[in-house]
Formats: C-alpha cells, sequence, structure tokens
C-alpha cells in the first residue's frame, strides 16, 4: 500500500454513496434515541476504533495497564453517551472527532472516572488488551507523534474493514478463489502470480482473469468510497477524506 498516490487503479470515482448511514447518524441517533439495535450499532462502531485510540494513548506515555483502563474507560463512557454532546458534523471528520472526545476525556474525566467505583452502571465493551499490546508492539519505535500513529491506525483499520467486505461478498457469490489470487493487486501491489499463472491453475484464460482482476479493483474502490461516506458529513468530503487516507498510507 505504502507509495500510493492516486485513487486505486486510476479510474474514475463511482457514484456518490447513500449517506442514510453513516458514523455521524449512528452517533446522533444513539444519543438521542433508546431504538432497538441502535446500541449495538454504537459498539460496533466502537470496536472499529478501538485499537487507534489505544494505539494514541500509549504513544501518550502510558503503561500497558493503564492504557487498557484509559481506553476501557473512555468507551465505557462514550457508550453511556457522556461525550455525545460535542457531537456535530459540522466540526469536522468523525474520526476527527472521537480523537478530540478521548483528549477531553484523558485531560479532565479520567482522574473524575478513576475515582468513581469500576463497574458501577458503566456499560462495559470488550477488548482485547492482550491483541491490543501485541500489535502496538510491532508500531514503528521512531514515529513518537500520537496523532500520526492514530491516523495510520484509523487508515489501517478502515482499509481492514473494506477488505473483509470485499471478502465476504466474493465468499457469499463463489468467488472467494478471486479474491485470495488477486487480493495483492487491489492497491497497486504486485500479484503473488501471474494472470497467465492464476489462469493456468484454475483452467481458465488469462483474459478472464484480467476482467475478474478489473472487476475487483472497481467493486474494492466502490466498497472504499462507501466506507469513506460513513465516515464524514456530506458526500462533498468524499473525495478529500479519500486523498487523505492516501497521504496517510503512503507517508
Amino acid at each position: 500500500m505504502r507509495g500510493a498516490q492516486a485513487e486505486p487503479d486510476g479510474q474514475a470515482p463511482a457514484p456518490a454513496t447513500d449517506f442514510a448511514t453513516t458514523h455521524w447518524s449512528v452517533v446522533l441517533a444513539a444519543g438521542h434515541s433508546s431504538a432497538p439495535g441502535a446500541q449495538a450499532a454504537l459498539e460496533s462502531l466502537c470496536r472499529s476504533y478501538w485499537y487507534p485510540l489505544y494505539a494514541y494513548v500509549r504513544r501518550r506515555g502510558h503503561s500497558p495497564e493503564e492504557a487498557q483502563d484509559l481506553t476501557q474507560d473512555f468507551f465505557a463512557r462514550f457508550l453511556e453517551k457522556k461525550y455525545f454532546a460535542l457531537a456535530d458534523p459540522v466540526r469536522g471528520r468523525f474520526r476527527t472527532f472521537l480523537l478530540t472526545a478521548l483528549k477531553h476525556f484523558l485531560a479532565n474525566e479520567w482522574k473524575k472516572a478513576h475515582r468513581e467505583k469500576r463497574g458501577s452502571g458503566q456499560v462495559a465493551l470488550s477488548l482485547d488488551a492482550e491483541v491490543a499490546e501485541q500489535r502496538y508492539a510491532v508500531e514503528p519505535v521512531e514515529e513518537t507523534n500520537p496523532e500520526i500513529i492514530y491516523e495510520r491506525r484509523w487508515a489501517a483499520a478502515l482499509l481492514e474493514d473494506v477488505l473483509e467486505s470485499l471478502q465476504q461478498e466474493c465468499t457469499a457469490g463463489d468467488k472467494g478463489w478471486q479474491f485470495e489470487e488477486l487480493k495483492a493487486g487491489l492497491w497497486g501491489g504486485s500479484q503473488a502470480s501471474s494472470y497467465a499463472d492464476i489462469a493456468t491453475r484454475r483452467g481458465t484464460t488469462e483474459t478472464t482473469i484480467k476482467i475478474a482482476a478489473h472487476r475487483l479493483r472497481q467493486r474494492y474502490r466502490e466498497l472504499l468510497r462507501a466506507e469513506i461516506a460513513r465516515t464524514v458529513a456530506s458526500p462533498a468530503e468524499v473525495d478529500e477524506e479519500l486523498r487523505h487516507l492516501i497521504a496517510v498510507i503512503s507517508g
């Protein structure tokens, strides 16, 4: 992925995405509604961001144990809607809002929250602390800026979600083998095997594999834009956020 300078495969942007369900809409709905599914949607959203925020807290100099407690307590209070007053799409991207909320928690709420009896009505979010520290152990040691490590982990998490969605689609459509054979080239990387070798192995033609690769890249772009659309407030911001994502991955 490193070194990408433009939208994958250089193709034209996919059609505008439906903005009915976004990260913002999930947060705003959960903050003002007890509708069935609202809490589950919010918990799912939190799990997508827990490691980027954990890495930020660790890079701020906290020990693994402190970072685990801080991240857990932050999400517990977030799920209790303590920070929903800060949720305003006009203020910026969702990734920025969440980091701002964490900074607010670290600066003003941690001591107060830690004085409160653990488990006193807080909504727990199950996080795998051991996995978090294992992932953090392989972070580049030369990168000391907490904001940069947060941005990079945010970008990686977003791309992982897109890749997982694409894999599920391919598997459901009996095209799982295409995903496995061609996934390395989705962001301009080198294929493990040539199209000709894949065609021979799969008993088909090289042209068929090339068409499959093109369609897979096209669907990947569509899913990527759709996922980015879920993190911004309007369709007009998608291209700007996509450029930012590429800059973070390429940095």
